[in-house]
């Protein structure tokens, strides 16, 4: 599924937080300070949290992981009419199996004639990419290496917001920087942060990520990985973005399985409604769309040959249920479509033109070259 344009909204600038060597140099600006800081430093936490808790509890949960987080170079050789070019980026990583697998964002890789990878201790290895998924930006690493240091996992089913939020990586080549805040939100959607065609939501932090950070982890505060950093919105502070850890972990055990993740696939293009949007489309004589509701996903196309087409959904359609779940937006038909088994049958009633209509429809696989 791809998201709409038909009706753009005012949206901040999403900006992936890997770095290119290039803006490492000339991107980075130093201002003088205030002495006030708006934004805590690390040392700077409550001398206790909750009864016995330990008040150092960012320097312990550092300490236990900080050893299996990575840094990643990557190159890139890109030919023009003046002749090749190489571009090089930085971004960072963390060690998931002892005998080398290190997991890192998908962009931080993409299209590398060669990868670095560097441990805290300074050993360099060369990397090969197993595999990576764009729809989630999630990439497995593998270097030749045994007995490494590895992260433990958490469960980022169960955050809260204000828990904790620690971040380790490497933001414009500074190896090993932590930086700490909380969880500012959970389960923010892929078009609500400007990415609108990524198959998993989002963790929300206002830890500092810059550039750099893309890969590492997030942790919270018994230093167990709760999710990947991955994105901030640019021209704003505090609104950093990571993908959950349950979400990237079962990306990358298919990864790791068969060298690339499967994703199903319905085959449409779709807008949120409301009361506005449906006067804005039915005024519209030329989409040919006659909207009678002002709750669910609107369908704008159909994909041709999709699973959708064959099932018969038709453009205009508002989807209202999923397997008998109320669906508000388009965010839901993609967390349920995503939960889904290829191949097994979906159960859609959909309104169309004020009626209503039932269709059975089996998810495909997401086409590779599709998106």
């Amino acid at each position: 599924m791809a998201a709409n344009h038909l009706l753009k909204k005012s949206i901040a600038s999403l900006s992936l937080v890997s770095v290119g060597a290039v803006s490492a140099l000339i991107g980075t600006q130093l201002n003088p300070t205030n002495a006030v800081q708006t934004q805590p430093l690390v040392a700077q936490v409550p001398s206790a949290v909750g009864n016995g808790a330990n008040a150092n509890f960012i320097s312990a949960a550092v300490d236990k992981t900080g050893a299996a987080v990575v840094r990643i170079n990557s190159s890139r050789t890109r030919s023009s009419g003046s002749g090749q070019r190489v571009a090089r980026g930085t971004g960072s990583g963390f060690i998931v199996k002892s005998d080398g697998l290190v997991m890192t964002n998908a962009h931080v890789v993409d299209g590398a004639d060669r990868v670095t990878v560097k441990l805290k201790d300074g050993r360099e290895f060369t990397g090969q990419v197993v595999g990576e998924d764009k729809l989630t930006d999630v990439a497995v690493v593998k270097i030749q290496a045994n007995n490494l240091p590895i992260v433990a996992i958490g469960n980022s089913d169960q955050l809260r917001p204000g828990e904790w939020a620690i971040a380790i990586g490497n933001p414009l080549g500074l190896d090993n920087t932590v930086t700490a805040g909380i969880v500012s939100g959970t389960g923010r959607s892929s078009s609500e942060i400007g990415s609108p065609d990524r198959r998993t939501n989002y963790i929300q932090t206002d830890a500092a990520i810059n550039p750099g950070n893309s890969g590492g982890p997030l942790l919270n505060q018994s230093g167990q990985v709760i999710g990947i950093n991955t994105a901030i919105i640019g021209g704003a502070q505090g609104l950093g973005f990571a993908i959950p850890i349950n979400k990237a972990q079962q990306i990358a055990d298919q990864i790791i399985a068969k060298g690339s993740a499967a994703h199903p696939y319905l085959g449409v293009e779709m807008t949120d409604l409301s009361a506005a949007t449906r006067e804005l489309l039915n005024r519209d004589q030329d989409l040919g769309i006659n909207v009678q509701t002002d709750r669910g996903a609107l369908i704008t196309n159909i994909v041709r040959n999709s699973p959708a087409a064959q099932a018969g959904l038709q453009k205009g359609d508002v989807i209202q249920t999923i397997n008998g779940r109320a669906i508000a937006s388009t965010n839901e038909v993609q967390q349920a479509v995503e939960a889904s088994t290829i191949g097994s049958d979906l159960s859609l009633q959909v309104n169309r033109s004020g009626k209503t209509v039932t269709l059975s429809i089996r998810p495909g696989e997401f086409p590779v070259n599709a998106g």
